[in-house]
Parts: structure tokens; sequence; C-alpha cells
């Protein structure tokens, strides 16, 4: 490890430190490495203009953040939860229930946490709240949480992010997802059984079971959108990228069209508040693409794997050691960031040990999304305080136990690779 790099570090580090931003952070520390390297700036260009060029894929990151923001600006979201409370708001926890339903159904439409939690979550916590049946540490903490099953069921931003730096199909990751985000949906929903009769919460009122197909058709437009995302990609007839762009046509036809919910000056602030969004996770990606740079100059990648391999590590330690430093990073570094630059680190022992790179995608998307609400900096956290203005402290003494049961569920993904690797290999997928 020479000097420079060390330097790197230590501005890098210094930076987060002192709550400096976590892209600039990352730019400026590899910026700092090639002056000390004697390299120009202009190398910084060079490998930002090839890292784009070469990367289609980040196109569909932006068109999601669009598909998603129209969702939550229109009258989807409400019909969505309509048919969710009708489906299953009548058991015990029924809201709760609600919650992760909602979930799991907007997760394969937005790809993304924040969006899910910022917009669904908001409008399912004030019902949860209104109802008096629920406190509102509690409320926030199962909404926190639901939303970490996002980005898992496709389309994912984070699976896009990991596709750019692995090489791996952005179809078969996205098809491994979908049954670790219903066994996290699964999970989440017993604990929230568990604790609804352990606490006694009351009864929701039931909808009528008459109203049912009346609300399904109702949001049935908005529940095609999944469908026609992964009929468009597995039937070969769009690219991931190209599935993007007819998931933001599609919700905006709906939204504009279908149900006339959003008005021109809609969607003039829906475009820039998505232009802002995409900026933010850009400057992410610019600054990763110099500092995987960085580090591939320094050979670190090729030191790990053959330090790794040379002490003999089987491929189930390596992955259980692997995963327990991701989630001690998930308390402090943002998901993007651990996808980017951190997870890299790793793919040369694990194309070594015999790991197949799917399923170790999509277990660490896993673990980086549970990052999201694990204290101290567990970002949808902060996302829920300030959206709902529920103090932080409620949310977090409440988060443990739906916290416990999702690494119980990361674990099982890392025992049994099938559950993530079934539905790819009925694909086709021979990894």
């Amino acid at each position: 490890m020479s000097i420079e790099f060390i330097i790197c570090l230590v501005t890098l580090f210094g930076l987060a430190a002192i709550g400096a931003p976590i892209a600039y952070a990352i730019l400026l520390a590899s910026l700092v490495y090639l002056w000390a390297d004697g390299q120009g700036v202009g190398v910084a260009g060079k490998i930002l203009m090839d890292g784009l060029y070469q990367s289609f894929i980040l196109l569909a990151v932006p068109l999601f953040i669009v598909a998603a923001n129209i969702m939550n600006a229109g009258t989807i979201s409400d019909r969505l939860l309509q048919f969710c409370v009708a489906l299953v708001g009548r058991f015990r926890g029924g809201l709760g229930h609600v919650n992760v339903v909602a979930s799991l159904i907007f997760s394969g439409m937005s790809g993304s946490a924040v969006a899910d939690a910022a917009g669904i979550g908001k409008i399912i916590i004030e019902m949860m709240t209104k109802s008096g049946h629920y406190t509102r540490g509690y409320a926030a903490a199962i909404t926190a949480a639901s939303a970490t099953i996002g980005p898992i069921i496709p389309p994912s931003i984070p699976m896009v992010l990991y596709a750019l730096v692995s090489n791996q199909s952005i179809g078969f990751l996205f098809l491994g997802g979908i049954l670790p985000g219903l066994l996290m949906g699964a999970v989440l929903m017993a604990m929230n059984t568990f604790i609804s009769h352990r606490r006694g919460f009351l009864l929701e009122d039931p909808v009528p079971l008459r109203e049912l197909p009346a609300l399904t058709v109702n949001a049935f437009p908005a529940l095609l959108m999944p469908a026609i995302l992964l009929y468009g990609i597995y039937g070969g007839v769009t690219t991931p990228t190209e599935a993007a762009a007819v998931a933001a046509a599609y919700a905006l036809l709906l939204a504009t069209l279908f149900y006339r919910a959003l008005s021109l000056r809609s969607i003039f602030s829906i475009l820039v508040e998505s232009a802002r969004s995409s900026a933010a996770v850009g400057l992410v990606i610019g600054g990763a693409l110099i500092l995987n740079y960085v580090v591939a100059s320094e050979n670190i990648p090729n030191i790990l794997a053959e330090g790794l391999v040379g002490i003999d590590v089987s491929p189930l330690v390596f992955l259980l050691g692997v995963n327990v430093l991701l989630l001690l990073l998930g308390c402090v570094l943002d998901a993007t960031t651990i996808i980017l630059v951190i997870i890299p680190l790793f793919l040369p022992t694990c194309r070594e040990l015999g790991i197949d790179l799917v399923h170790f995608g999509v277990v660490a998307v896993v673990n980086a999304m549970i990052g999201l609400i694990t204290p101290p900096y567990g970002i949808l956290l902060f996302v829920i305080n300030a959206v709902t203005r529920i103090p932080l402290g409620e949310i977090i003494r409440e988060i443990w136990p739906f916290l416990s049961v999702l690494l119980v569920a990361l674990l099982a993904l890392i025992l049994f690779p099938d559950i993530v690797l079934w539905l790819p290999r009925q694909f086709g997928y021979v990894g």
C-alpha cells in the first residue's frame, strides 16, 4: 500500500468524519490521490467519460427515479393502499400487514427504498397513527423495515449499480431478488403478527369483501406495471434500460390520462425533483468510478483475493465474514457507496472461491438495504423522521424486532443459495 493511497484514505475518512457529503468525500479523496501520484486531473475526466460511455445501464437509474416520483405524486399510491387495506387489513395488526404488502407491490414499480418510505410510507404512517391502535414509533419502524424490500423485488436501482461493477446480467439479478423479497415480507408480517397479539392491537374495521372486486379493478392498471416490466425484460422485448423508460412512460400515462391526477405544473416539479435525485446518485457514481480506478491501480482486489485464498478460507466462511463486515459498514455508510466502492473489492475473491456472483450480488444488496435501517446511520430512519416529524428515538426503539428478523432472512439467503438462484435457473441461468 503506497503513501499516496494512505493519503487518499485519510482524506476520505477525515472528510466523512466531519460530516462532508460522502460523494464529495470520495471525489476529493480520489483527486488527492491523483495529485499525490503525479497524475493530472484529466485522468479523472477520462475515467468518468469511459465509465459513463460504457455503462448504458446507468440510464435506468434516473428513469426508475422518475417512475417512482410519478407514482407518489399521482393517486396511484392511494389506489394501491385501498386495495391492500381491503386485502389484509381485516387481520390483527392489519395496517401493519397493509404496510408490508404495499411495499411488496410498490417495490415492483419504484426500485427505490427511499421513494417507498417517503411516498407510500408517509401515507400509511398517517393511517396507522390516526387509527389510534399503533404508536408513532411502531408505525414508523415497520414502514422503514418494509421499505427495505423496495430495491430487492425488481426493478431495483441498487442491483443496476451492482451489475455495473460486477458485469452480471441485470435480468438474472432481478429474478434472483423476487423470492428473497417475498421472504423479507413474510418475516416482517410474522413479526408484526407476533407483536400485535402480544400488545393486543385492536382489529381494524374490515372492508366488506363485496367491495374487493371494485377496488381490485381500480388498482389493476397500477398492478400491471411489474408484469409489464418483467415480460419486457424476460420476454426479450426490451433491455432493462428500455424497461425503465417503459416504466416511467407507463406511470406518466396512468397518472395523467387514466387517473387524471397530475397537472403540467406537477409534472414539471416531478422532473425537477427527479433530476436532483439523479444528480445526487450520479455524484456518488462518478466518485466511485474514480476511486475504483485508484483501488485497481494499487492492486488492492488481487492482494485481498490472494491473501484470503492463501489462508484456505471456505466459501461459506468468506460469505459470512463479508456480510458481517458489510453490516458494520452499513451502520456508517450509505448503500450506494457500499455497492460501488466496497463490494468490488471482494469480487475477485468470489471468483477464486467459486461463489456465484448473482447469489453474492443479491445477498450483498439485501445486506445493504438492512443497513438503511441500522442505527446510527440508518438513512431510512432519517427520511421518515424528516417527512413525519416522528422523533428519531421513538423509531429506533421500535426498529430492533424488525431488524432482527431481517437478519434471520439474510442468514437464510447465505446458507441456502437456491432461494436466490432457483428462479434465475428456471430462465436459463447456468452460473
